[in-house]
């Protein structure tokens, strides 16, 4: 007899927003909430960077996980190694975030910032790439590769602008500060490290991943 796979269920906007292993949970707090947004994803893992996104980014969008062949793996190559890798991690969305660097070939932490109030992950990868890049510009590294797995947070960066529709308040102000000192810095200053798109599907979690997924 086949085994039953377990779902767990991401609710955006119900009566009780959270990640839920079952849909009678989940049921629970979408039954009778107008506007309600909710989805079914493979695994936790999945459910939980979801979870630290907005709706909008699964609507329609098919969340069967498949995995990669090995021929489709070696179209992506191999990380680089002599680089460093950044990641966030937010619980809830918004929720308290932190970031972090760390080597890649290692996954020793060379910078941790967090957690803030109020913050969402989309932001905490545009700081921690914007930390990093900072951080190899003062030590002359210009050359050394900086991985992402947040294709959100690259283009924020190539902007020079973290275009959040998170709404600030005094609760999460410190927050707002470090924005806009990261945009500063970007406007005031040039670098020449390639920033690489981390591919998850093909070499796994980032080095920087916090593990709570």
């Amino acid at each position: 007899m086949a085994k039953k796979t377990t779902k767990y269920y991401v609710v955006w906007q119900g009566h009780k927003k959270g990640v839920y292993s079952s849909w009678a949970a989940c049921k629970k707090q979408i039954d009778g909430y107008q506007g309600a947004q909710y989805k079914s994803f493979v695994d936790k893992a999945t459910a939980t960077t979801a979870f630290s996104k907005n709706y909008a980014d699964y609507k329609g969008v098919s969340t069967k996980k498949k995995a990669l062949t090995s021929q489709e793996k070696a179209r992506y190559g191999k990380p680089l190694l002599e680089s460093i890798s950044v990641d966030a991690a937010c619980s809830g969305n918004p929720g308290a975030m932190e970031y972090r660097g760390v080597l890649t070939h290692s996954k020793k932490e060379i910078f941790r910032k967090g957690p803030y109030k109020r913050g969402t992950n989309n932001i905490g990868e545009f700081l921690a790439l914007v930390h990093g890049i900072a951080l190899l510009k003062s030590k002359k590294m210009h050359q050394l590769p900086i991985y992402s797995d947040s294709r959100i947070a690259m283009g924020w960066v190539q902007k020079k602008q973290c275009k959040t529709k998170l709404v600030f308040t005094s609760d999460n102000k410190e927050l707002l500060t470090l924005i806009l000192r990261a945009e500063k810095w970007l406007k005031e200053n040039t670098f020449t490290n390639p920033i690489l798109k981390w591919e998850t599907k093909a070499w796994g979690e980032i080095p920087a991943d916090f593990g709570r997924k």
